[in-house]
């Protein structure tokens, strides 16, 4: 991979990885099939692109852009546990809606950010962009981290656990689980929404479909992750959901740069077809370590 591409992938990788977060919250912890992602990445781009061609400091625009995607993901927890309304469906439902609002936000398709100020200014010049744009991703990547890392050790954070796990025996343990749920897909849908953020401002634009797919790189990204890094405890989870962000994003690079790809007829255009077989491959590397590495039986 040449060295300008190794760190075009990485920087996407970090954003997604952002994502791979939030739907290892929603898909894992709090075992909710959420679709709401594709909607509330390009929420979060929309808002944060608004808010940026208003003069609104890059940084609060991101905040924004995350209590937007928190509004979103409070309202489809909130139609499956008020409403009663099966948790995929209430998830399409507000993945649909929130295309209505995202054109409403932008008042356009598209909005072109090119030359407006982002949170990229203070540190990125003409020498270092390619690799400082990385860094700043990263610290938004490894403060998100940290933070689940804690809040899934507090007490509130275990009984969401709780809830994902057993939700009759949570609530027989007097948990209170559409609080939970609520507040689970509220982390979930605002980490989402801050990546839309960050990758407008990193591509100099926001567009109405960059919302599409979002959902199936999060999923392979956190499959990835969990079957090179197995592990139990949160600290190492979170890390192996971020890896497997990046890795997956390198692969896709690779894969679209391969002259063997090239030979036998893929292009870029060909996108959606190797994203897809990468994660056919992902889906199925479970099943594969499971037959070629068993477990070691305890004697």
């Amino acid at each position: 991979m040449a060295f300008l591409a190794f760190f075009a992938a990485l920087e996407s990788g970090l954003i997604y990885a952002l994502v791979a977060l939030g739907v290892y919250i929603s898909f894992r912890i709090l075992d909710f099939p959420d679709l709401t992602a594709d909607g509330s990445f390009p929420l979060g781009g929309a808002v944060a692109g608004v808010a940026i061609l208003a003069h609104v400091n890059p940084w609060l625009a991101c905040l924004f852009a995350v209590l937007a995607g928190m509004a979103a993901g409070v309202t489809t927890a909130w139609l499956h546990v008020r409403l009663g309304i099966l948790q995929l469906l209430a998830s399409i439902l507000v993945m649909v809606a929130l295309y209505s609002v995202n054109l409403r936000i932008m008042g356009a398709p598209n909005l072109s950010l090119l030359g407006e100020p982002s949170v990229f200014a203070p540190f990125v010049n003409d020498s270092n962009g390619f690799w400082m744009r990385c860094v700043v991703i990263g610290g938004f990547v490894l403060v998100a981290k940290l933070l689940l890392d804690w809040f899934f050790s507090t007490e509130t954070g275990l009984a969401m656990r709780a809830t994902g796990s057993n939700l009759k025996m949570s609530q027989a343990q007097g948990i209170n689980t559409d609080r939970m749920t609520m507040l689970g897909m509220a982390i979930s849908n605002g980490l989402i929404a801050l990546a839309g953020a960050l990758f407008v401002q990193t591509q100099g634009g926001a567009d109405i479909s960059i919302g599409i797919g979002t959902i199936v790189i999060g999923l392979a990204a956190v499959i990835i992750g969990e079957t090179i890094i197995p592990a139990k405890r949160m600290l190492w989870i979170t890390l192996s959901v971020i890896v497997g962000a990046v890795l997956y994003k390198s692969f896709i690079q690779i894969a679209l740069a391969s002259e063997t790809l090239r030979q036998i007829g893929f292009g870029p255009q060909d996108l959606n077809i190797v994203t897809a077989l990468l994660v056919i491959i992902a889906l199925i590397l479970p099943k594969l370590k499971s037959r070629f590495m068993p477990k070691r039986r305890v004697r």
